[in-house]
């Protein structure tokens, strides 16, 4: 049976980058680490955009109703800075909150920094996308998605994503693999398919 493809989209929300006055890290950081995770036909749809709530909220809007994604990530504004605004605008366009994953990225980013409990990341569902907001820095990027891991390489605590592609399936998108060396996607016996 063939898969369908994944539509993902890619929001980087910085008004510096966005201008051009530095270059963006974040949509190069998740392209590279969705690239090494994924295994299943995937494309990405990315916007770098302005720190604005109009802004976030028009593109999260056009990425699910018009380009049909099934997963956006942002990255930025999620901080308590007056201009970090992404959470606010996740909210209002959303259908249902998902507050786990919030959580469980605040704890996984504890782990490193104690600044980690300022982050205001929110993920929600809109329509048929799961929509989350992750941290700025690429190495918080790779460490929420992934998991913490040992000086032996080994995972000590789950990354977020190994709870996205049953999420995907619950709300009628397709079915997503994931390479099991940088995380194995988790559904009930029940919900996966064989090979």
């Amino acid at each position: 049976m063939k898969s369908e493809e994944l539509v993902i989209g890619l929001v980087s929300i910085s008004d510096r980058a966005s201008t051009g006055v530095y270059e963006d890290k974040g949509i190069p950081a998740l392209q590279e680490w969705l690239a090494s995770a994924l295994t299943t036909p995937w494309r990405a749809e990315t916007r770098l955009i302005a720190d604005d709530q109009p802004s976030i909220e028009n593109t999260l809007i056009e990425l699910v109703d018009r380009s049909n994604c099934h997963l956006i990530l942002t990255t930025g504004g999620t901080g308590p800075a007056l201009r970090d605004v992404t959470p606010e605008a996740t909210l209002a366009v959303a259908d249902k909150e998902m507050p786990g994953f919030s959580e469980e990225m605040r704890r996984i980013s504890l782990n490193f920094v104690p600044t980690a409990i300022l982050s205001r990341q929110v993920a929600v569902i809109r329509k048929q996308a799961l929509i989350i907001n992750l941290p700025g820095q690429p190495k918080s990027i790779r460490e929420t998605l992934e998991g913490v891991r040992n000086s032996a390489g080994e995972c000590t605590h789950l990354g977020i994503f190994a709870a996205v592609p049953y999420c995907i399936d619950l709300i009628g998108g397709p079915y997503a693999e994931t390479n099991e060396a940088v995380i194995k996607a988790f559904r009930p016996k029940s919900a996966i398919r064989p090979r």
